[in-house]
């Protein structure tokens, strides 16, 4: 921290969450509040100028690994003042294809630059035979597919030097093949790669919609001291399915589904994602900030977190 921002940093902010820390998922490095927002770059310039009250950052690692000029010197600027985790789109952990060491490489160098808690991307893939198809493509739940994974987060973590950590994706199809339920599968991917878990409750009440699954169960059986960080986010409902959509407020369905998470993961930090049809950075900040209302215990219509369900 240089010396003018050691003088102008803001007083230290009221924690709405706990460090993950001392998570078996959660590598070391440093505290992140309890609340975070996604750094846009429509936002640069009033984060720089009013220092918002929030706990700490995520930043889009792809925006930011091949960068420079404005962009990198406002992150830089801010990574002096705030906690910044690293969430990607483009690691593709479970394609076919080689791992890209190159890629690989300049994440690692952005989060030694930005100091960056920790580093996250999807269980999915991108593309196959070196095609990106930029978009965050399922897998199915298989042993075969877990092997592949486990060895492959193995690679990631060596060359990171930090541990992994990711996140369930929103899904509009499943494989009919799959063996094992999605919360099954992210269950055995931490324990046996060691990487920590993103939960995006959007993406899970999304996926339950569309492929007609229990949303509290698997809430309820994904390992909660692996939970590193947690999403919300908005959705568009279509009728006959949900598109994750990061582009409005967060559905009262997923609030219900974060109340019964963090009932048994406790205090998360949580980020508010929202890409699309950006709302002035006040008005973000408010719906971030409804969070602190849905921390804890099950909300109307969700059974009791020890209840059984016999």
């Amino acid at each position: 921290m240089t010396a003018e921002s050691a003088e102008r940093a803001p007083a230290p902010r009221a924690r709405a969450g706990a460090s993950p820390r001392d998570r078996p998922g959660a590598p070391p490095g440093g505290d992140t509040s309890g609340l975070g927002v996604g750094l846009r770059s429509s936002h640069l310039a009033q984060i720089l100028a009013e220092w918002p009250d929030v706990g700490w950052f995520e930043i889009i690692s792809e925006n930011f690994m091949d960068s420079g000029g404005y962009p990198r010197h406002a992150l830089g600027r801010i990574a002096e003042r705030y906690p910044v985790v690293m969430h990607g789109v483009s690691m593709s952990i479970g394609s076919t294809d080689p791992l890209d060491f190159g890629y690989l490489a300049r994440l690692r160098r952005l989060a030694d630059s930005t100091g960056a808690r920790w580093v996250s991307d999807h269980v999915c893939w991108t593309g196959v035979a070196g095609v990106n198809t930029h978009e965050l493509l399922p897998l199915p739940f298989t042993e075969r597919s877990l092997r592949h994974l486990v060895r492959r987060v193995g690679v990631v973590q060596d060359v990171l030097e930090r541990r992994l950590v990711l996140e369930n994706p929103s899904a509009y199809a499943a494989f009919a093949h799959s063996t094992m339920p999605e919360w099954e599968f992210l269950a055995r991917l931490c324990e046996e790669s060691g990487c920590g878990l993103l939960l995006d409750v959007n993406n899970v009440h999304v996926s339950a919609f569309n492929n007609g699954f229990d949303p509290e169960e698997y809430i309820r059986a994904i390992p909660h001291d692996r939970v590193v960080q947690i999403h919300v986010a908005g959705h568009a409902d279509m009728g006959d399915h949900l598109v994750d959509t990061h582009d409005g407020p967060v559905a009262e369905p997923v609030w219900d589904l974060y109340r019964l998470a963090t009932s048994l993961t406790g205090p998360v930090p949580t980020l508010l994602e929202w890409d699309d049809r950006l709302p002035p950075l006040p008005d973000l900040l408010a719906e971030l900030h409804k969070a602190r209302d849905h921390l804890g215990a099950p909300g109307p219509g969700l059974r009791d977190a020890g209840a059984s369900d016999g």
